[in-house]
């Protein structure tokens, strides 16, 4: 038995991955809060700023296997300080921007640094620090501690906002993602590969994966998820703010602080965040014991049914809470069973980079969901339009997903 084998599943490694994806996506999952303070000061439109938030996601796209060839290249760690290096000079840089177009321009270093800090890196790391036993459930938890920084990251810029300008809370930030570097020491992972998958370079592994229908599947089915949760992110507190019926002065939600629609949008993205927890590790226990292909086309299928009946429904404060509640627990639900089926398939040796590929499928739908979202709202003057193609494409993610080939390959060597 191998030590990989024996791993317990809260391994350093697991806990260390944890608080580094955890502080890049809370600083990832605060942007939409400097929307309003930043268009003030320059007077910038929505699609402007939406713009660099779809740039920064498609940054990330693109940087993911570039950052995953780096780590498996040179090393997991080298992969990480750059990464961190990146998002620091990104977020600094961004705070000294005075025109749209840089801080579009900037937002390609923020969405490299996520890249680097983030689940191509991270999840690789930690599939091979775990057990077969535990992988599944050891990525579902790191995933979930993406959700977690969802759940307090934009509170927190939030209440700096109250005290510094827009340009330190972004220089702080830049502070915050270099401490994460001293997690690294636990970043110490093993490389569980068989044979076969040692003796294969990358230049074969891409190969197969790519003459493999199923890797041209699970890539296009990718794509939904991106779209539905970058939409929801940058827009889905402006919806509710514009669409939602009043709130009940003397109600529930008043008690708890909730008095207006602009409060409620922003507690409805921290309770996705707060729901993911739970969504993601139950759909990575459950990817250890049954079809990870077939749990991911119903996971697709019951996230389209439930954005369909929401935009269907009267949109209320408590249609939005329980459509906050019933999405969050489907929201990154996707990702341990999407990377689990690429190492399970493809082998954990180049895991990283093949993910990264994969990857890249989900932010350009997060390109398309954040800038369609901006561009059809200053065209029309609402979202349902983009809500419907989100929607569509959450349908097209659940059917492409059932003729994959759930069966680990004969790795072919260099």
């Amino acid at each position: 038995m191998t030590a990989a084998a024996r791993a317990p599943l809260m391994t350093p490694v697991l806990i260390g991955g944890c608080i580094i994806i955890m502080i890049s996506f809370a600083i990832r999952a605060s942007f939409g809060v400097f929307q309003i303070p930043i268009a003030e000061e320059f007077g910038w439109l929505r699609a402007e700023f939406s713009l660099a938030i779809a740039i920064q996601n498609l940054a990330w796209g693109i940087g993911q296997p570039i950052f995953g060839a780096i780590a498996e290249r040179f090393g997991d760690r080298r992969a990480i300080i750059l990464g961190a290096l990146v998002y620091a000079l990104g977020l600094v840089l961004s705070s000294f921007a005075v025109t749209p177009g840089a801080h579009q321009l900037l937002e390609i270093l923020v969405g490299f640094g996520i890249a680097g800090t983030g689940f191509g890196v991270i999840l690789a790391v930690v599939g091979r620090a775990a057990s077969d036993e535990n992988r599944s459930l050891a990525l579902g938890i790191a995933t979930a501690a993406g959700s977690a920084g969802q759940v307090f990251g934009a509170p927190v810029a939030e209440l700096l906002l109250a005290f510094y300008s827009w340009q330190m809370v972004f220089i702080l930030f830049a502070g915050t993602i270099l401490l994460t570097l001293f997690a690294l020491p636990m970043m110490r992972s093993p490389a569980p590969a068989s044979r076969a998958e040692l003796e294969q370079s990358m230049g074969a592994a891409l190969q197969q994966a790519f003459r493999d229908p199923s890797f041209t599947l699970i890539f296009l089915g990718f794509f939904s998820c991106g779209y539905q949760l970058a939409f929801v992110t940058a827009h889905f507190p402006a919806m509710v703010t514009e669409m939602c019926g009043p709130i009940a002065p003397d109600g529930m939600l008043a008690a708890f602080g909730i008095t207006t629609t602009s409060a409620l949008g922003a507690v409805a993205i921290s309770l996705i965040g707060l729901a993911n927890i739970a969504g993601t590790i139950a759909a990575a226990w459950l990817g250890k014991r049954y079809s990870k292909k077939y749990l991911l086309a119903s996971i697709y299928m019951a996230r389209t049914v439930v954005a369909a009946a929401f935009i269907l429904s009267p949109i209320t404060p408590g249609s939005v809470l329980l459509f906050s509640l019933v999405m969050g627990a489907l929201w990154l639900a996707t990702v341990p069973l999407t990377s689990g089926l690429i190492a399970h398939i493809y082998g954990l040796r180049y895991m990283g980079t093949l993910y990264g590929i994969v990857f890249f499928s989900h932010q350009l739908g997060s390109f398309l969901g954040v800038w369609l979202g901006g561009a059809l709202y200053d065209l029309h003057g609402d979202y349902t339009l983009v809500w419907w193609v989100g929607v569509g494409v959450g349908l097209f993610s659940a059917i492409v997903h059932l003729p994959v080939q759930e069966r680990a390959l004969n790795l072919r060597p260099a």
